[in-house]
């Protein structure tokens, strides 16, 4: 009884804010587009999860975010590693203001960030003006509304979600293998592949589901700094509820993500899990 009054706010916040949720989804899915307020009409009719699989585009906008998002993760746990060791390599009365200083950009706005790398790459931005004054180019270089400048700001907006937990387990690593594959005769890049790598792979797992769950339905950071023919699941969503109003093919990409998504959200569960 008193575990069951305990979990009961849990379990009403997942109603409210999960179930709940899909549930609407679920509804306006299987809705008709209509030209009322609001634009759909309820009923029980599949056309719009048959438009998902019929049309091409659809699917390449799924599959795009996908790739985005695999691709945001893996170059966050390329960089995360080495800030990782750094961070867990140092007295411990230095590793809270190492924590601080990588969450500071949490601290600032969303919105605030992704202007801020506007400002650095855009022509007449920071980066191109330090190019064109130590004579590297003389016309600006196009950094803007690039795949690049998507990836820069993907990798920088998840970075910490993939650090986080790293760190975390390289806190826990017991200093004595390290120091044994060391007296064996092992260099440090064996010392980190032979035994700190495989020991630290459920947290790299965690790192990069972290990132790859939240990347995967990325709107901004695309819409602000990526090209426009980057099409990717979070632009096509905002284009089919606020510019074509098909609120039924939308909540069908909405919860097509979804279930997309719920085989890495079991994996990470799992993970968890275990460690």
């Amino acid at each position: 009884m008193r575990r069951g009054f305990l979990l009961a706010p849990l379990w009403l916040w997942l109603l409210l804010f999960v179930a709940a949720p899909v549930a609407v989804l679920a509804v306006m899915a299987l809705a008709t587009p209509s030209d009322g307020v609001p634009p759909f009409t309820l009923g029980l009719r599949f056309a719009a999860f048959a438009m998902l699989v019929e049309d091409g585009y659809y699917v390449e906008a799924l599959f795009s975010a996908l790739r985005l998002a695999a691709t945001t993760a893996g170059l966050c746990l390329l960089i995360a590693y080495p800030m990782a060791l750094g961070m867990a390599g140092v007295r411990p009365r230095w590793r809270l203001p190492l924590l601080a200083m990588l969450m500071l950009p949490f601290w600032s706005g969303f919105l605030l960030r992704i202007g801020a790398w506007i400002g650095l790459l855009r022509d007449e931005g920071l980066i191109n003006r330090l190019l064109r004054g130590f004579g590297i180019t003389e016309a600006p270089l196009p950094l803007l509304y690039t795949e690049g400048a998507m990836l820069v700001g993907m990798v920088h907006a998840y970075l910490p979600f993939a650090v986080l937990p790293l760190f975390t387990a390289l806190v826990r690593l017991d200093p004595a293998l390290l120091e044994a594959a060391a007296d064996l005769g092992a260099r440090p890049a064996r010392v980190f592949f032979s035994v700190t790598l495989p020991l630290t792979l459920p947290a790299a797992a965690a790192g990069f589901l972290l990132v790859f769950i939240p990347a995967a339905g990325e709107f901004v950071i695309p819409e602000l700094l990526g090209p426009p023919e980057a099409q990717v699941i979070g632009r096509v969503l905002w284009q089919e509820f606020f510019q074509s109003r098909d609120w039924p093919l939308a909540a069908a990409l909405g919860l097509a993500l979804l279930a997309l998504l719920i085989l890495p959200m079991r994996w990470f569960q799992k993970l968890e899990a275990e460690q």
